[in-house]
């Protein structure tokens, strides 16, 4: 009798094992760290502008919060927010693609324009209110004391505390460009100022006339001016 109760019991025992749910064995993801896509590009330019990773990383935050494809309704282009003339200019200076929309070639692209107003006013709240008003609009707040619009002073206020005070070496050449790239074989024969477009930045809503000022080549032909703001467009004002 008391072994059949053993039994019993062994039986009930197993059977609720049975019944039990199966719970698979799973482990708690890792959480990872969020990775910039970008990292590569930021490096290639900071090792060829000069400029530290951070800083290019806080302006491209900034300027489109990472969106690849982000255009202002004034028309400024990519990860940097970078004007189509001005691109035109940098493209040619400094042996970029053709799409103002890769990542790497717009990241290179603002980080040169980051290096050349360093370059030219040599400190980075001036570097920062003349990459987002344009260097025109800067000298003319130099030269009579005029006050810069409230979306670059804004602008310089939230970037400048990011990017510190350490002063960069005036006047840093650039590295040597890369081998030509396949995207600037010359299939089709254009005329790059016929590519300039109406002018805008993005950042706050912003539509001044802020990266237009180094023209793709002297010729004085500014394009169409379709700024949703009069502001005086300085194409002439700016380095020859």
């Amino acid at each position: 009798m008391q072994r059949a109760v053993l039994l019993l019991l062994s039986g009930l025992v197993l059977t609720a094992n049975a019944a039990l749910p199966v719970r698979a064995q799973t482990s708690t993801p890792a959480r990872t760290a969020s990775v910039d896509p970008h990292a590569g590009y930021v490096a290639e330019a900071s090792q060829r502008f000069g400029i530290p990773e951070a800083w290019i990383i806080a302006v491209k935050r900034a300027e489109s919060a990472g969106d690849v494809r982000a255009i202002s309704s004034a028309g400024a282009m990519g990860l940097m927010q970078v004007m189509p003339d001005t691109w035109a200019g940098l493209r040619v200076r400094y042996r970029l693609g053709r799409n103002p929309y890769d990542p790497r070639d717009n990241i290179l692209a603002g980080t040169a324009y980051l290096r050349e107003m360093y370059d030219r006013y040599g400190t980075i709240p001036a570097m920062l209110a003349a990459y987002n008003a344009g260097p025109g609009r800067y000298d003319e707040h130099l030269a009579t004391g005029r006050a810069l619009p409230a979306e670059t002073r804004a602008y310089v206020a939230l970037l400048a505390p990011q990017l510190g005070s350490a002063a960069l070496s005036r006047g840093a050449p650039a590295a040597a460009p890369p081998p030509p790239d396949w995207r600037e074989a010359p299939l089709f024969v254009t005329r790059s100022a016929d590519a300039r477009s109406a002018v805008g930045t993005p950042f706050g809503g912003r539509s001044l006339d802020s990266r237009s000022s180094l023209p793709a080549a002297p010729d004085g032909d500014g394009g169409p001016q379709a700024t949703p703001i009069v502001l005086a467009r300085d194409d002439t004002g700016d380095p020859q």
